[in-house]
């Protein structure tokens, strides 16, 4: 890491992206990453208007500016023309906080806000790259490869969607308070623990086909404890079954602490976005991947394939997937301490926990 012991010195960095957790998450671990090295560095996050993502890039103590911007993909005429008559007066937003801010470098990392951002910081001359998280890029950042200076992939099967010569292998990064668990040993209480994740916006295929299967064969998972996010709209269904069935469970709409929920897992049941995919990767989690049926491009199940061909995860597909197999597949699983442990293996092979060390590498290299 020769940027590293070259340039420690503090410098501006603008994050731009969001919509999704899975967006925020590599940022905040970005900015995590930078501040522990170049003490002193200032981060602006420019965002979209959702309220939680402010809140949440707010807690880590970052300055949130956001800008009007809509998506463009899959939308409906109406709204394709609003977001395209607003694009002139994102792009002025842009400039505005760019040159109010005046960063030495610009990230983005995905999501349709980081066109705008992004463009701004090409016009103004300011060195730019993006991040793209999943094995399919969006958009937006298929739109920028040209006009950046760099791009950092978390897969390798996304290279072929941008120029040659630009692309870095950087892996996607990860919190910090996960990265803590990977790297301690114990704090598990032994207790077999199957962890079911829907992203941080629910999957209702996936909640009612853990509550078909767990309440009503519990014979076949005795002392089975499960920890379920289960998105807003199907908290109350989940909690409600698990507790009829006398079923150890932890169930909430969304879990703060992850590292923790993390740590005690044996077994994951999860869509198959890119971000969950590099936590629970790095974390040697086994999995069970039931990727997002209409993600774009249906990046969800090609992210999917690329984990389950190390032996790391079990794809299964949502249409047609039914509790019994979904049933049988987390038996087998569960009962056999050395295919967890195969598994556990497979997952770590294919983990970078060094990449916001490599993002942050580029950065100041940029600089």
């Amino acid at each position: 890491m020769s940027a590293t012991s070259k340039q420690l010195r503090p410098i501006r960095l603008l994050l731009t992206g969001g919509g999704t957790g899975g967006h925020l998450f590599p940022a905040v671990a970005t900015a995590e990453n930078l501040g522990s090295r170049a003490a002193g560095s200032t981060v602006l996050f420019i965002g979209t208007k959702r309220k939680l993502d402010r809140i949440y890039l707010e807690k880590f103590g970052f300055s949130v500016k956001t800008i009007h911007s809509y998506g463009l993909k899959g939308k409906k005429i109406p709204a394709l023309l609003k977001a395209l008559a607003v694009l002139p007066v994102s792009f002025i937003e842009a400039c505005y906080h760019l040159i109010r801010f005046r960063p030495h470098v610009v990230c983005g990392v995905g999501g349709y806000v980081t066109g705008p951002v992004v463009a701004a910081a090409w016009l103004l001359r300011i060195p730019t790259l993006i991040h793209e998280q999943n094995s399919v890029p969006g958009l937006a950042n298929r739109k920028l490869g040209p006009l950046v200076d760099k791009i950092c992939l978390s897969l390798p099967q996304s290279e072929k969607y941008f120029p040659a010569g630009k692309t870095v292998l950087t892996g996607n990064p990860v919190r910090r308070s996960i990265l803590d668990v990977a790297a301690s040993e114990g704090g598990r209480d032994g207790k077999l623990t199957l962890l079911v994740l829907g992203g941080s916006q629910g999957a209702h295929g996936i909640n009612t086909l853990m509550v078909e299967v767990l309440t009503g064969g519990r014979e076949d998972f005795p002392g089975l404890r499960v920890i379920h996010q289960t998105g807003k709209n199907d908290e109350k269904m989940v909690s409600q079954a698990y507790r009829k069935s006398g079923l150890d469970a932890r169930v909430a709409a969304f879990f703060t602490d992850m590292a923790q929920v993390y740590r005690q897992a044996d077994l994951v049941v999860s869509r198959a976005g890119a971000t969950t995919l590099a936590e629970i990767a790095v974390l040697g989690k086994p999995a069970i991947l039931i990727p997002y049926p209409y993600a774009a491009d249906n990046h969800q199940q090609t992210n999917a394939d690329w984990y389950a061909e190390s032996g790391g995860a079990v794809l299964l597909v949502e249409q047609g997937l039914t509790a019994d197999r979904l049933g049988t597949t987390l038996k087998e699983i569960l009962t056999d301490p050395d295919k967890l442990g195969q598994m556990s293996s497979g997952m770590r092979k294919l983990s970078m926990p060094d990449a916001a060390d490599r993002i942050v590498d580029i950065c100041l290299t940029l600089v």
